[in-house]
């Protein structure tokens, strides 16, 4: 016979006082938390590496704040696997039984209460005496499954598959609708044959019981008829709870069908949870059912099934709110102000969803929060990165442990309203996978047919979400699915210039940094000079998010310095500039000056805005092998050979000897290796900078280029056009070569870029050779 008890000597775990609800080893499930004491211990267990708290039950239920005198001396170590918050502050807890065990000492510290326990095992016996108690406590559960309606048939199947009397024990204690010091006690028991005992003895108890409710719905019967269902189940209820001597739990029944009767919610969903609420009453409060039931209801009351915001569909104000909240963006300012009088005159429902795609920092969410506020409507944000679960959409089904509503609904949840501005973020970032394909999901929720009548698994009722006006925010379309990608209204978000970028830190980032740092504006000042230091030294992005992180990082230094002096006044300069920020971060290498030999400016688009590629070719002796390195990706290896069969094609055009690919090897570099590159717009760049390096002619070092070429050498059309202009702006080049293709989305450029520019129009390659390379 094993031991009985093992110390162990861990650092005190939190406590956490359970009043209506006992979990027994290698069992999962849901409890729910609401007393400050116990979220606060709960929020300690989480942050601790192992995740462990200890359930110990009430002696009485009743008392609110109880002291370890109130508790049983027995309970349950648990992991928390999974924590989902309330917006009134209270927790559901995933909870993971562990080990039996007995309290040693209890402390209680800032409010919690910690303990030191020791693990305690089972007593096994194996003998026919356990093995014939067995049987017949399975014979017993048989028949009290037969007479109940609570328990699920198929339930009973996986039970006779097991074979350990403790573990069986345990599991049909969790069926039984009795008292929770009936339960504790099975907690305590050690010994698997008295364990087992004891069960057997309560299933006895409980069918007898239910022999005894089978009496009083024939005694009541004869007093109600078939109108009065709802009150036949209060009475038998009613009868119940006083053969058990009280009538525990049907207030809390009561009060929550008259929430439900009084709730602003329509008749079907009024309906459903009146049904809901009536299981619960036929249910012991003791089992882990009722908090599911519990949760359902309370969910489906929290959401805004009737309430909304008035809009304020107003023009002239939204304009106001967008130039205020934001520098530039003209193009999509303008096209948000037509969606706007287009809703103001239209009442029909959102036909399309508008998407604003860009570069991470341009001011995607920020624009949708001007949008809220200009419409006076509440605003949630659903981030959509990484989703491969359309559950997380849809919602998971209440047969799951740990189940809730989808994101969509929670988000609505949260904003309190049934008309709010959902931003939904990163959409091309969603995944199909093994757990369904949730773009599939999102196109149910954002088609205007289907949405009116949307179903969340875990409601299980329709909810209109027509009235919900849904942005969505992604840095790129291209890996949008497609279906989803026809019902979104593109507004494209350029990379800022660096003029840009200057003027939103002065009138924006700057203040707003002040402010946050409590410090003001006589003392600490940011001159131009500095601001263009910290973009060019400090940042390598299209939007303003990492210039802002330095904004403030030199406002935290200042603040240092005005507390240990209040009268001084910073000003910060070129010369002191790394004492606040550190050593540069990045050197912009700017463009050659000199034309080089081998040497071309590409141009390239990324997801973080448009940057300045360069290209080198070099030549040696060798067999015609061409070379690619710089982490070049594969459509950007295929124009480069492209590129070489072109100048093999046309050698003499081109005033090479007929057999100069089989005296040379060719090797192509793209510097910043680390960095990878891919796309075909690189291709007149590619082919320029081979033949330049054939010929030993240099290439114009203030011209930058980006198209792709073909075999015949045309010139292509290319995407990411503006980004990249700007940053070749940004570099110093004024001088551009750009597909002839392309000429039609110049129409959309900014008048600096037009004014600034100069670009050299190409449908072939001999205007690029022309232009570009000289003699």
């Amino acid at each position: 016979m094993e031991n009985e008890h093992q110390k162990d000597h861990q650092t005190p775990v939190p406590v956490i006082p359970m009043r209506d609800i006992v979990i027994y080893p290698q069992m999962m499930a849901p409890i729910f938390i609401s007393r400050k004491k116990s979220l606060l211990a709960i929020e300690n267990a989480i942050l601790t590496e192992k995740h462990h708290v200890i359930l110990l039950a009430q002696k009485d239920p009743s008392i609110e704040e109880p002291e370890p005198q109130d508790l049983y001396e027995y309970g349950m170590l648990v992991k928390v696997v999974q924590l989902l918050k309330f917006p009134d502050g209270s927790v559901k807890a995933l909870a993971d039984g562990l080990n039996r065990v007995k309290i040693l000492n209890i402390e209680k510290t800032d409010d919690i209460l910690n303990a030191n326990y020791e693990v305690l095992h089972e007593t096994k016996v194996e003998n026919e005496e356990v093995n014939a108690l067995l049987n017949l406590t399975i014979d017993k559960f048989r028949e009290y499954i037969r007479k109940t309606t609570k328990i699920n048939a198929e339930s009973f199947v996986s039970l006779e598959e097991i074979k350990d009397a403790g573990k069986l024990s345990d599991i049909i204690a969790t069926y039984l609708s009795v008292d929770l010091s009936e339960k504790q006690k099975v907690i305590e028991i050690l010994d698997i044959y008295e364990r087992l005992e004891h069960v057997s003895k309560l299933l006895s108890k409980e069918i007898e019981l239910l022999g005894i409710e089978e009496a009083l719905q024939e005694k009541v019967k004869y007093r109600l008829g078939k109108s009065q269902k709802e009150y036949l189940l209060r009475e038998k209820l009613r009868a119940i709870k006083e053969e058990l001597g009280g009538e525990e739990g049907v207030d809390e029944v009561e009060e929550l069908l008259n929430r439900v009767k009084s709730a602003n919610v329509p008749q079907y969903v009024k309906d459903n949870l009146i049904k809901e609420v009536n299981k619960l009453g036929r249910m012991s409060f003791y089992t882990a059912e009722t908090s599911v039931i519990r949760t359902y209801v309370d969910t489906v009351l929290d959401l805004p099934w009737e309430n909304r915001t008035e809009d304020r569909l107003d023009i002239e104000e939204a304009k106001n709110i967008l130039d205020e909240d934001h520098y530039g963006l003209e193009d999509p300012k303008e096209r948000i102000l037509e969606f706007l009088a287009v809703k103001k005159l239209s009442q029909a429902p959102q036909a399309t969803i508008i998407c604003f795609v860009g570069p991470p920092g341009v001011g995607k969410t920020s624009l949708a929060r001007s949008i809220a506020r200009s419409l006076n409507r509440k605003l949630s944000q659903v981030s959509l990165g990484g989703i491969n679960d359309e559950s997380e959409i849809r919602g998971h089904r209440r047969t799951y442990i740990g189940s809730m509503p989808g994101r969509i609904i929670r988000a609505v949840q949260t904003a309190g309203t049934k008309n709010p501005v959902i931003v939904l973020d990163e959409i091309e970032k969603m995944l199909p996978s093994h757990m369904g394909d949730p773009t599939a999901a999102m196109l149910e929720v954002l088609d205007p047919v289907q949405n009116t009548h949307f179903t969340d698994h875990y409601i299980d009722m329709e909810f209109d979400l027509s009235e919900i006006f849904f942005i969505a925010t992604a840095n790129s379309v291209d890996y949008l699915f497609k279906p989803l990608r026809d019902r979104l209204e593109v507004i494209s978000l350029p990379g800022y210039t660096e003029e840009e970028k200057v003027n939103i830190a002065r009138k924006y980032l700057v203040p707003r940094q002040l402010k946050a740092n409590g410090i003001q504006l006589e003392q600490l000042e940011f001159s131009d000079e500095v601001i263009r230091e910290i973009i060019n030294k400090y940042t390598r992005e299209a939007g303003v998010r990492e210039l802002e992180r330095h904004i403030a990082k030199a406002c935290r230094k200042a603040a240092v310095e005005i507390v240990k002096n209040s009268e001084i006044i910073i000003k910060l300069e070129l010369q002191n500039l790394t004492d606040y920020l550190g050593a540069y971060r990045y050197v912009r290498a700017a463009a050659e000056k000199e034309p080089q030999v081998g040497l071309v400016h590409g141009l390239a688009w990324t997801e973080v805005g448009g940057e300045l590629l360069e290209i080198e070719a070099s030549i040696m002796p060798g067999k015609g092998n061409l070379n690619l390195t710089g982490r070049l990706g594969e459509v950007m290896k295929e124009s480069a050979q492209t590129g070489f069969s072109y100048i093999r094609s046309n050698y003499d055009k081109l005033g090479l000897a007929a057999d100069f690919q089989e005296k040379f090897d060719i090797h192509i570099h793209a510097p910043e290796g680390a960095t990878p590159k891919e796309g075909p717009s690189a291709g007149i760049a590619l082919a320029l900078a081979m033949i330049s390096a054939f010929t030993k002619r240099p290439v114009r070092s203030d011209v930058a280029m980006t198209g792709e070429i073909t075999l015949r050498g045309r010139v292509l059309p290319i995407g990411g056009l503006k980004e990249k202009c700007i940053a070749a702006l940004r570099n110093g080049i004024t001088n551009i070569i750009i597909p002839k293709m392309n000429e039609k989305d110049m129409v959309e450029f900014p008048d600096y870029l037009k004014n600034q520019i100069n670009f050299k129009l190409v449908e072939n390659f001999d205007e690029v050779l022309e232009y570009a390379l000289l003699k």
